[in-house]
């Protein structure tokens, strides 16, 4: 592993606020009386917003070297963007449920926690900080899980510990393996010596490391977590868990595959489009039924994880579009995904049939559900669409056709489902009453705002792809 005397630690001040607002978080709420708890979440929002601020100024300038074992570069800036945005979002949803709560400080510091690990995850350069980037992205998140500590959320946060710590195990075996094949846990020098090691070992290493990481994302074969998690979990927790851990998940798969294994002594290329077409027919194949709102999201994002994975598939070849492509459709599903929850959170409704003729009663909300969930589609002019296209384009470029096909198969497929949740909101019950939403003020905005988000940036999407 490289040594940390070359670091900068001014590369790392939006990591470092997080930490320190996490603590913070900490130390004020063991002194503020249990019925005032709200001050702690302006004191994160406070550090939410200024860690984008800082991170939107090193955007500005210029992109910052590797720094130790972490790298800050483009990818990294932008994961920090859509992870803060995607946090400060959760606190928002937050208000409206936990406000008030005895507990409420210690939900915003594992909320933070959740998300510095996140970050770590896109940044790392070292299988080693990889390893520690994941547990610092998944313990918090447990605790979080059963925050109500209700009957589903327990049950829930058992599944996900167990099926995280299998993962983290494998994940750590997977390093160990990689670290006796090449002689290193860092990046560069693993590149470099991984295709002199032997075959198997590095195999094996690989799929080990690739399985902590899929856990994370969410994806086919270790998704079974996301639909119990999602329903059993309180709403602002599953929109959290179901959206922001894939973000440093993914770009961590594309950033090993794209910097080690491009020489390695296995097909990364095919690896990565299996289960991408594993896990967009799986998910869809879930999705098709579901009755329950929440069952449907989760199974939805499992799908969505496999249009993603299609960047690391394209990530040897030489297709342009794969980073930037991946980064905006990250951005794309933060909003879209971010957005539906914010609606299920608004009205508390369990069933598809429990949002029957919102658009009577509140059309911004029904109008703000319908953009996200076409958006989730890939409709355009949403933001997915443009996301999609160019995920589309990088795996066409790189030689996989077959996958595209599949992959625009699964699209058209998904409208069924999408379109089971739409129906309802124009029509009108048998007993003539229409679903109502619950005094929810910052969801209903949350809904809005990343409805409007999700046009918008499918709309100006040419010059944030050129930014990417």
């Amino acid at each position: 592993m490289n040594g940390m005397e070359g670091m900068n630690l001014a590369a790392l001040i939006p990591e470092m606020v997080l930490a320190l607002g996490a603590v913070g978080a900490l130390l004020l709420g063991s002194w503020t009386p249990r019925h005032r708890q709200g001050r702690i979440r302006l004191l994160v929002i406070a550090a939410l917003l200024g860690a984008l601020v800082v991170t939107a100024t090193d955007v500005a300038g210029a992109s910052g070297p590797a720094v130790g074992v972490y790298t800050v570069d483009t990818a990294t800036h932008a994961v920090r963007i859509a992870v803060l945005v995607g946090t400060l979002v959760t606190v928002l949803l937050a208000a409206d449920t936990f406000a008030d709560h005895p507990r409420e400080s210690e939900f915003y510091v594992l909320l933070l926690l959740g998300a510095l690990g996140t970050v770590a995850l896109a940044g790392a350069d070292d299988l080693l900080v990889l390893a520690v980037a994941y547990l610092l992205a998944s313990i918090p998140l447990y605790a979080l899980v059963g925050f109500a500590k209700d009957g589903p959320g327990t049950e829930a946060a058992l599944k996900f510990y167990l099926m995280g710590a299998l993962s983290g195990i494998l994940l750590l075996t997977g390093t160990a393996l990689l670290l006796g094949a090449g002689g290193t846990t860092d990046y560069a020098e693993l590149a470099s010596s991984l295709p002199e090691a032997p075959g198997a070992l590095v195999i094996v290493g690989v799929i080990a490391v690739l399985a902590g990481l899929l856990f994370k994302a969410g994806g086919v074969p270790l998704h079974f977590w996301v639909p119990d998690v999602t329903q059993g979990a309180p709403v602002p927790v599953a929109a959290f868990v179901t959206t922001v851990p894939k973000i440093g998940a993914l770009v961590a798969l594309y950033r090993l595959g794209g910097q080690v294994l491009v020489d390695a002594p296995l097909d990364w290329s095919l690896l990565a489009a299996l289960l991408a077409a594993a896990s967009m027919i799986l998910g869809n194949l879930g999705a098709f039924f579901q009755t329950d709102a929440r069952r449907l999201l989760a199974y939805s994002t499992i799908s969505q994880v496999g249009y993603l994975l299609m960047a690391a598939a394209a990530v040897n070849g030489s297709a342009e579009l794969a980073e930037p492509g991946l980064l905006f459709y990250l951005g794309a599903y933060l909003a879209a995904n971010l957005g539906a929850f914010a609606v299920v959170c608004a009205l508390r409704a369990r069933t598809l049939e429990g949002y029957t003729g919102l658009f009577r009663t509140r059309p911004w909300l029904a109008l703000s559900l319908i953009v996200c969930l076409l958006s989730l589609v890939g409709t355009p002019p949403t933001a997915i669409f443009v996301g999609k296209l160019a995920l589309f384009t990088a795996v066409l470029d790189a030689g996989l056709g077959w996958l595209m096909v599949l992959a625009a198969v699964n699209t058209v497929a998904s409208l069924f489902y999408y379109l089971r949740w739409v129906m309802p909101l124009f029509r009108i019950s048998a007993s003539g009453q229409a679903a109502k939403s619950v005094s929810m003020p910052w969801s209903a905005a949350a809904a809005i705002t990343a409805a409007a988000a999700s046009l918008g940036a499918g709309i100006v999407a040419g010059p944030i792809l050129a930014l990417l």
